[in-house]
């Protein structure tokens, strides 16, 4: 009985196929999914019990090739699947990297230039000439009066904190769209809009002149958007075109109306009755600007301004009473400001795009100067200072 039994099974290790699942062990687990026991038998001989699948032969040969398939997941797997587990996984941290530090130097650059505003001062200039400080301080630098580069500044930060938290999660394999991919889609949807219009601009109405920060600016926005689209993927980019083209849309219109109700009130300014006033300017020159001043009058150089004008009065406050009135100084409206009046003849004469404006050694110079700038702009050295008492 016992020989019968034991020669009912003929069992070999080559014969049984024993597969791992990967739902319910781990991957380096090693243990086999087969219950084995040792049972003691009725007349005391031990009998050792397997749970067996029965595999047939045509069974077995697709077996195998599902077997040698999940051990090469990269090239049985899906692209989107395979992704999540290798490349796109490295791609995805490096793209938000990319994002966090692209949107750090807006930010720097940004906050710069806030500070520039905020402060009326004159921006540093790379290539040189007043191109980079008549276009920063221009109209289109304030958007609803407030600064452009403020703007800037909060849209940067926010792409670089957001590529910041997003490339965290993606370490922690969260692989799934989050709505920090949807914000960062629509934050740079909305820059590289803001940066094409605004380049438009800068082709129209600033001719010849060149402005190294706004095409930096620009350079980033249109970086951060391709990036930003290219990580987020073609398919779920279809899902959510309308939510861009809506985004892109209001960017336009608030920026047309913005610059439209600039030049209104421009114009309303121009229709409004100002009678011509003088402002004194108590301030006392120092021997510095008394001598700044003869020398810029020597050389033929013109401050030109508008009475009504605050950056001109505080222009005339660096200089101080004294020095102001050895100043070359063009009042552009000397009748006074009403509807219909025109500038005078040699203000249109100079082409000026505002107030107050040098011109010095045929140098158009846009804005306040400190009188450290004008002393190098005009070539005035501070041994002049005794030659000119």
């Amino acid at each position: 009985m016992a020989a019968a039994s034991t020669s009912f099974f003929s069992i070999s290790s080559s014969s049984l196929n024993f597969r791992r699942s990967q739902f319910l062990y781990p991957p380096n687990s090693l243990h086999i999914p087969s219950l084995s026991h040792i049972k003691k038998g009725v007349w005391g001989q031990r009998h050792v019990l397997f749970q067996v699948n029965c595999v047939s032969e045509r069974d077995k040969q697709t077996a195998e090739p599902e077997s040698e398939s999940t051990s090469l997941p990269s090239s049985s797997e899906s692209p989107s699947s395979s992704a999540i587990v290798g490349g796109d996984d490295v791609s995805g941290i490096s793209a938000y990297r990319w994002c966090a530090a692209l949107g750090g130097i807006g930010f720097l650059e940004t906050a710069y230039l806030t500070y520039l505003k905020l402060t009326n001062s004159d921006a540093f200039c790379p290539t040189g000439g007043a191109s980079c400080t008549n276009i920063l301080t221009s109209d289109y630098s304030f958007v609803f009066g407030v600064p452009l580069p403020l703007f800037g500044m909060l849209a940067y930060g926010l792409v670089a904190s957001i590529g910041l938290q997003l490339g965290t999660k993606e370490k922690t394999f969260d692989t799934g769209k989050s709505d920090g991919d949807i914000i960062l889609v629509g934050i740079t949807t909305s820059m590289a809009v803001a940066s094409a219009y605004f380049l438009y601009i800068l082709n129209t109405e600033f001719a010849g002149e060149m402005c190294l920060y706004c095409l930096t600016s620009a350079i980033l926005s249109f970086s951060l958007f391709f990036i930003a689209i290219k990580r987020f993927g073609l398919n779920e980019l279809q899902k959510t075109l309308g939510l861009q083209l809506s985004i892109a849309g209001l960017v336009v219109i608030a920026l047309t109306a913005s610059y439209n109700n600039a030049q209104s009130m421009s114009s309303s300014l121009m229709e409004t009755e100002i009678p011509y006033f003088e402002t004194e300017i108590a301030k006392e020159s120092s021997p510095f600007a008394v001598a700044l001043a003869k020398h810029l009058h020597s050389i033929g150089a013109k401050l030109y301004g508008a009475f009504w004008c605050s950056h001109c009065l505080e222009q005339k406050e660096v200089f101080g009473g004294e020095a102001t009135s050895m100043l070359d100084y063009v009042e552009c409206f000397p009748d006074g400001v009403s509807k219909g009046t025109k500038m005078a003849q040699a203000c249109v004469d100079a082409k000026l795009e505002g107030f107050p404006t040098w011109i010095i050694n045929g140098q158009v110079l846009s804005g306040e100067k400190q009188l450290s700038e004008l002393a190098t702009l005009s070539g005035f050295r501070s041994e002049n200072i005794g030659q000119s008492n």
